[in-house]
């Protein structure tokens, strides 16, 4: 939940998830958002989770599987990824992704204003 009404996305530190991803997000009481930084040659894991998603590709070139069909994702795409489906991204370029991420309902173990990291 949001300890306070404002951040700067820019104040925010950065938590490494593994090797070549780390993110910085916000949490509500209903929805969570995280900034995303995955780098090419990143370690692919492909998961699920019970929350619905929306990824916004800000920045990069990526492959983004979800239940098992690819989508090429370029800056601007936005790709929906229902609750309880495995998915995962794969970075094409040789830059890193910016991937933009909302989940709901929230995901607060994700955010930097909690106290609970993961």
């Amino acid at each position: 939940m949001l300890e306070k009404k404002h951040y700067n996305l820019s104040e925010l530190k950065w938590v490494p998830v593994r090797e070549g991803i780390r993110r910085k997000g916000i949490t509500g009481k209903e929805c969570t958002i995280v900034y995303n930084e995955v780098s090419p040659n990143h370690e692919v894991m492909p998961h699920r989770h019970p929350h619905e998603q929306l990824a916004y590709i800000a920045e990069g070139e990526c492959n983004y599987y979800v239940d098992g069909v690819c989508y090429k994702l370029t800056t601007g795409s936005i790709l929906y990824v229902p609750p309880n489906v495995e998915h995962y991204i794969e970075v094409t370029g040789k830059k890193p992704v910016i991937n933009i991420d909302i989940f709901s309902p929230a995901r607060p173990e994700t955010a930097n204003n909690t106290k609970e990291q993961c």
